[in-house]
């Protein structure tokens, strides 16, 4: 892939979406099946080549599939890429030159608001929309502004920001785009964690203004 000229990361975007998400087994066959494992009366009795220790090595993999290999991929390496790969990867590609005299830079600008505001704006309004249409339904202890406030934590950008404004920006304009990223995410940070704790107080009480 690297010497295609294609991003190497593609290859890892690709196994992404090959991976299956749908599980192979159901809760109800799960449910048979451990059920069949508590009929066995209690005792030590679960060694040797028995019906009841064949039933517990099979509710053991059924209780394994019954999360999706996706699931069971993202649980198995979230500890290797939260404090490993993300890290080095900031290391790597987050080093610039700060000057704030760049923050009136029209491309530090450009993906400053698209993060603060456009990320909010578009959650928001496509949730609604959703709602609206019957697409999705709305968890009655889930408000309006809570999902604002999540949609304001979203503007939060690292690492696939960065990735994407080295594919994207030409060496004269990557650090005015850090520069953006890095900015935006702590306006977007800042915000969205003081929403949070505005409505907390309050038994988040934001009004349905949307509904």
């Amino acid at each position: 892939m690297d010497t295609s000229g294609i991003h190497a990361t593609v290859a890892g975007v690709i196994l992404g979406l090959m991976t299956p998400t749908r599980r192979w087994v159901s809760d109800e066959r799960l449910h048979a099946i451990l059920d069949k494992v508590m009929a066995y009366p209690a005792g030590n009795h679960w060694s040797g080549d028995t019906e009841d220790r064949k039933a517990l090595l099979l509710a053991e993999t059924a209780a394994r599939e019954t999360l999706s290999p996706v699931e069971r991929l993202e649980i198995m390496l979230h500890p290797w890429v939260g404090f490993a790969i993300m890290p080095l990867f900031a290391l790597a590609n987050a080093g610039m030159p700060i000057a704030f005299s760049n923050l009136r830079h029209p491309v530090t600008e450009a993906v400053f608001v698209g993060f603060v505001l456009g990320k909010p704006t578009g959650i928001l309004l496509f949730s609604w929309l959703a709602v609206r249409t019957g697409i999705a339904i709305r968890p009655p202890n889930l408000s309006w502004g809570l999902l604002a406030a999540g949609g304001l934590l979203a503007g939060i950008g690292f690492t696939m920001a960065l990735f994407i404004a080295n594919l994207a920006f030409s060496p004269s304009l990557i650090n005015a785009a850090k520069l953006g990223i890095l900015s935006a995410s702590i306006a977007s940070a800042t915000l969205g964690i003081a929403l949070l704790v505005w409505l907390s107080p309050h038994g988040m009480r934001q009004p349905d203004k949307l509904q």
